[in-house]
């Protein structure tokens, strides 16, 4: 493993393998969020959730008018809307992709299972070979990915996103286990950053996907084929983490010795559950999981509605031709210079510093998220682009505190039990905007509340973790110098 700061004497390998996370990473997204772009499309074929009155988006601005299809109330009056030509119709009346049944599955259809399954998988991935699991659930995900292609039913989309989460569940845990490995602590958060690219990269393939491809209507297979070219690639990508992906010496207090490793392997599902569950009753750990659930529900309520925003207020509008690059380059950026600056900090100031950067990220990105939703193209989608930047520092940060907040040996335990609590929490939270819009105000005002008004809870709730996290991190250090001590003691004796 590399000692040195400086990535460029890292090595080729480390960084082949770090290449390899993040193209997981980006499929594990890109399969996530293809339903957030083909919703309507999805709706209309399979029928469910709401219906309302559309817009058509192949008539002429000048004709639309001041027309608004929105507030038409039933079937009758949309269908009769016409333009200012007074004949050409305008309106037309379908499900519309919202609704409690799109945000089941968005949210709690794949939330609650991924969560769950992430605890289990994170076990394993501190007693097995994580690469191969990684594969196998690589592959998984992707078949899954595939036969969502072919599903007819609701029911079928409730059971595939089921499966979906089950499998997904299985990236972060193994690939910061893996990350935390093959590079050094002063360089973990960068390494941490440049792999959450792959939320970036895959959210925007998604609109790009689900825009373009759906549009193209490739042999009459409209959104299936979405579906179906998203999930291709990762199979051929498993193959080749199967075949060309080593998997690394364990790094820290159980490193050196295989029968240290099998004395934590020995333990029973209990003890080891037990084991993760004190090291989170720390208090820093307990607030650095409740801020970091409010700002990642923030991040999925808007990634699971930006296509019924634009879909809702501007119905003309080709997301795919900002958000397939937007999310790309402001997120990207964002990740890894959150990781670059508190790599940086932690060398003048300590851990603690990271904290530092989550909250002045979150509150230089706010501003930039409400003006998304409060002015129209393009100005809202540029404002896009400075909220992705400050607003997405937080990802790889807050992983690597996760990090340095454990025993090395809990490490991949530990990230799925923090994933099970913030995606808990946080991933439902999607279901509060079909209970505040439309009975009690528009969809635009729900999601000022709960997109950027949770960048700045959860700004606010950072403050106390870092008054914490100086105190926790010097206790596991000086945990982790005792026992390596005593496993010397135990080398001399024998």
């Amino acid at each position: 493993m590399a000692e040195s700061s400086r990535f460029r004497d890292v090595g080729f390998y480390p960084l082949y393998v770090l290449f390899l996370l993040l193209l997981t990473y980006l499929f594990n997204q890109l399969d996530r969020y293809a339903l957030a772009i083909c919703t309507r499309e999805m709706a209309q074929e399979i029928h469910y959730g709401d219906m309302g009155c559309l817009q058509l988006t192949n008539v002429s601005v000048s004709i639309i008018g001041n027309i608004d299809c929105s507030s038409k109330q039933n079937k009758e009056s949309c269908n009769a809307a016409v333009g200012t030509d007074n004949k050409t119709h305008i309106c037309y009346y379908d499900y519309t992709g919202l609704g409690f049944e799109y945000q089941l599955l968005a949210g709690p259809v794949f939330i609650v299972v991924y969560t769950i399954s992430g605890i289990i998988l994170g076990y394993a991935a501190d007693i097995s070979n994580r690469k191969n699991i990684l594969g196998i659930c690589l592959a998984i995900w992707s078949t899954v990915t595939v036969l969502t292609g072919f599903a007819q039913e609701y029911w079928h989309l409730v059971l595939l996103r089921f499966a979906l989460g089950i499998a997904e569940a299985g990236c972060t845990p193994f690939a910061s286990s893996l990350i935390a490995d093959y590079f050094s602590p002063e360089m973990r958060g960068t390494a941490l950053g440049i792999y959450n690219m792959g939320i970036y990269t895959g959210y925007s393939l998604s609109y790009a996907f689900g825009d373009f491809i759906t549009a193209a209507d490739i042999a009459g297979t409209g959104w299936r084929a979405t579906f179906w070219l998203a999930g291709m690639p990762g199979l051929v990508l498993a193959a080749i983490i199967f075949i060309t992906m080593k998997e690394p010496l364990r790094q820290g207090v159980f490193s050196d010795k295989s029968e240290r490793v099998n004395s934590y392997q020995q333990l029973s599902v209990g003890r080891k559950l037990l084991a993760v569950l004190v090291t989170f009753l720390s208090p820093s750990l307990l607030m650095l999981c409740l801020a970091g659930s409010i700002r990642n529900g923030a991040g999925y309520v808007w990634g699971f509605n930006t296509q019924n925003f634009f879909n809702e207020y501007y119905p003309t509008t080709s997301t795919g031709r900002w958000l397939s690059w937007i999310p790309l380059v402001g997120g990207s950026i964002g990740v890894i210079f959150g990781g670059f600056i508190s790599d940086r900090f932690v060398k003048k100031s300590g851990p603690v510093a990271r904290i530092w950067v989550l909250i002045a990220s979150l509150v230089v990105a706010a501003p930039f998220a409400a003006a998304t939703l409060f002015f129209a193209p393009p100005w809202a989608f540029l404002f896009q682009i400075p909220t992705y930047v400050f607003g997405e520092m937080w990802v790889g940060v807050t992983l690597a505190v996760v990090i340095e907040l454990v025993p090395a040996h809990l490490r991949a335990s530990s990230v799925g039990f923090y994933f099970f609590i913030i995606s808990n929490i946080g991933g439902n939270m999607p279901l509060l905007v079909s209970a505040l819009s439309p009975s009690l105000m528009e969809l635009k005002w729900a999601l000022f509340i709960l997109y950027p008004g949770c960048y700045i809870l959860g700004a606010i709730l950072f403050f106390p973790t870092m008054l914490l996290v100086k105190r926790d991190i010097r206790r596991v250090q000086q945990a982790e110098e005792q026992q390596s001590l005593l496993n010397e003691d135990e080398d001399k004796n024998r």
